[in-house]
């Protein structure tokens, strides 16, 4: 006997980076307004130990690539205050400037 079912969509939930950052089956970034401030104070932060022009933008790529290498647990929270997490962060910021430029956002 054969029973036929609907095809029902699989709903892909979007995956953790950090508190307050996930990415959809897609790549795309979703960022939550309470980790705004932490973003800003940690792109400001970031200029000094990589001489680059750090924004919002490039501090969330970096924190994506650098979770992709396990170097970020999913629920590791963000702050300018932790010099592990600038450490960690450096090397993806000027990767970011080295492979894409800086251009990182979308004008979208």
């Amino acid at each position: 006997m054969n029973i036929e079912r609907p095809i029902i969509p699989r709903q892909i939930v979007p995956r953790q980076i950090v508190p307050g950052i996930s990415l959809n089956a897609a790549g795309h970034a979703t960022i939550d307004p309470s980790v705004h401030d932490a973003l800003f104070d940690l792109a400001l932060r970031l200029e000094t130990p990589t001489r680059l022009p750090v924004d919002f933008e490039h501090v969330v790529a970096a924190i994506v690539m650098a979770a992709h290498q396990n170097e970020i647990d999913a629920g590791r929270s963000l702050s300018a205050d932790d010099t592990g997490l600038i450490e960690i962060l450096t090397p993806h910021i000027k990767s970011v400037f080295a492979r894409y430029g800086g251009n990182v956002g979308s004008d979208e």
